[in-house]
Parts: structure tokens; sequence; C-alpha cells
């Protein structure tokens, strides 16, 4: 299959990309990924329940039942998707190449693309700890923003896992709702900036457990109600009664099956040129989580989705332009 367009990923930014490239009469290919990076088809929002923070929704949505909208749009509209993962891609040469994981025909003959979106995401994180399978989505996540308004989490004590910048600032996001906020910490120093570090201490409604590690989320089978805690130094287990346990220990872009051909920072986030969606290979774009690792939001995503396939329109208007001044030139020495 030879397509102008292929989206690689399957969230808000992905879709919206889809939804304006299939307007723009551009025919766009997606492979929405089955199971790529632990997760289902639709990336992080499908393993977020009440979504309050994506404008359109005034009662909230599911996170499930917004990713069905944002695929139905982009069908609606022509978007071709294929529930498969790419696993790996060549970008050394035009067209650019692309496999499945499961690919029918032989491996010489791969998908093509004039223009490529990538829109992986990037995945949270987790310990997997006990009781994590039972627990997670309620009382148990990995994303503040999105979650900590929740009813279930308001005048409630809870408990964020981590040491750095993120765990700190999550934290003190969460004083805003809860009753009180316990971070948990591995060893007897925080790894956040002096500036967070200072201030996550210094928060009244902040308590740091050093040398801490959760080793367990309980409940009632329903909700979670509290977390068993282990000290590094003594080996000593308790049990404290919280309503919400939220990991921020980091997130990994899904970006392995590109095997280094594109730029990345230090934590392996896709580099983009300063307001675009450009990367470093022309024809290549980013487009939501997988180059975002300062907000990590469905609408930031979805926004930079929109600026993918609106440079992806314009990176193929210019090659149409080209290839037609080369006819022109090849016609006059005729």
């Amino acid at each position: 299959m030879h397509a102008k367009v292929i989206i690689v990923g399957s969230g808000p930014a992905g879709h919206t990309a889809a939804i304006y490239a299939a307007r723009a009469n551009l025919e766009p290919e997606m492979f929405e990924g089955m199971m790529a990076g632990g997760v289902a088809p639709g990336g992080q929002l499908t393993t977020t329940t009440d979504v309050e923070n994506f404008p359109g929704f005034p009662a909230g949505v599911m996170g499930g039942e917004l990713t069905d909208k944002f695929r139905e749009q982009s069908e609606r509209f022509g978007t071709k998707i294929h529930t498969e993962t790419i696993t790996r891609v060549d970008l050394s040469s035009r067209p650019f190449k692309l496999w499945r994981e499961y690919a029918d025909g032989p491996e010489d003959q791969p998908d093509t693309c004039d223009a490529l979106i990538v829109a992986t995401g990037a995945t949270a994180k987790r310990l997997f700890i006990a009781g994590e399978d039972t627990y997670w989505q309620r009382g148990m996540s990995a994303c503040a923003v999105c979650d900590g308004a929740a009813p279930i989490f308001r005048n409630k004590p809870l408990v964020v896992v981590g040491g750095g910048d993120s765990a700190c600032e999550e934290a003190t996001f969460l004083t805003k709702y809860a009753s009180h906020v316990y971070l948990a910490v591995r060893r007897d120093a925080l790894r956040a900036s002096d500036i967070m570090a200072k201030r996550a201490i210094a928060n009244p409604k902040i308590t740091v457990l050093w040398n801490t590690h959760v080793t367990e989320a309980k409940g009632d089978g329903d909700l979670l109600t509290s977390v068993e805690l282990k000290d590094a130094k003594t080996g000593e287990t308790r049990d404290l009664e919280v309503s919400g346990l939220f990991y921020a220990i980091g997130h990994t872009p899904n970006t392995a099956f590109l095997n280094g051909q594109l730029e990345t920072d230090e934590s392996g986030y896709l580099l983009v040129q300063p307001g675009t969606s450009l990367t470093n290979t022309k024809g290549v774009f980013a487009a939501g989580d997988v180059q975002d690792k300062r907000y990590r939001q469905a609408i930031t995503a979805a926004g930079s989705g929109c600026m993918a396939a609106l440079d992806a329109e314009k990176y193929l208007e210019e090659l149409e332009a080209e290839e037609r001044e080369k006819q022109e030139k090849d016609s006059s020495k005729l």
C-alpha cells in the first residue's frame, strides 16, 4: 500500500491529524496499533475514566468513549484505519517505508508514504505492585492533572510515588483537592531541583516519606483504601490509609520502532523545530506526547496533531510543485 500520508498512533494527536488530513483530501492511512506500548488503540486516554477537562463535554466523558468519538470522526472523513502495529521504518529515502507487525506479504514489500506523522505517544511508567490490576483507575493513576480533581480524591488523603520534579509538581497540584498528600520517596533525598524540592517540603499539606517503597495497593474490592509501605532501611511494613495513589516516576516515549532515525532529547522524546511539528527528517512530522514531555494533555496533543497535518499538507504541496516544475523542464527539452 502507498499513501500520501500515513499516521502512526491513534490518540488525540493522531486522530486530529487524521481529521485535518482527510478534510484536505490527503486520504490518510492510520495505523492505530494493537496493544502497542502495552496500551489499547486510542492511547493513554483509554486508561482514564472520567475526563473533565476536554472542551465540549461539560458533564465530563469517559476516556474510552472520547477515543471512540475521535475514531468515528476520523473515519467519517475518509481516514482508513488499520488495527495493526508498525514495528520498524526506513526513513533514509523517499517514499518512506513502514513494516507491519503481522504483515501478510514478504518483508521486502512494506507500506510506503510520501509524508509520515508520528503520534505514538508516551507510556507512563508504573511499578505494577500487588493489587495494581484490581485498583488501577479505581484509586490509582499516573496523571494527577488528569484525574486529581475527581470526586473520589476530593478531601481525601493521597500518596504520590516519585522523587523528581514531576513528583513534587504533582504532589503540590494535588494539595488543591486532597485533605493531605504523602510523597513516597525511595531514598533519603529528592532528585528534584532545589526550588521544587523546597516548595514541596515546605507545603504544610505534604508529608515526605523518606526511604519508603509502596509495595501493595489495598481496598474494598471496588476502590483503593490504603497502601502498604516498606521502610527501605529496616524492611518494616505498615499500612497507610489513602484514597488515591499517583505514580510520578516518568514516561517512556514510544519511539523504539524508529530505531534512532529521528533526533530525540536525552529522555527519548522526538525533537521538533520550535512552533512546528517538523522533525530533522524532511517529510516526517511529530505530534502529541511523543514530542511533548512538559504538558502531556489530551487537548495539547490534539492541537499538535492539527499542526502536523497542516505541516504535512504544505510539504506535499511543495512536493507536487517541484514535480510539476521538473515535468515542465523535461517537456521543454523535447
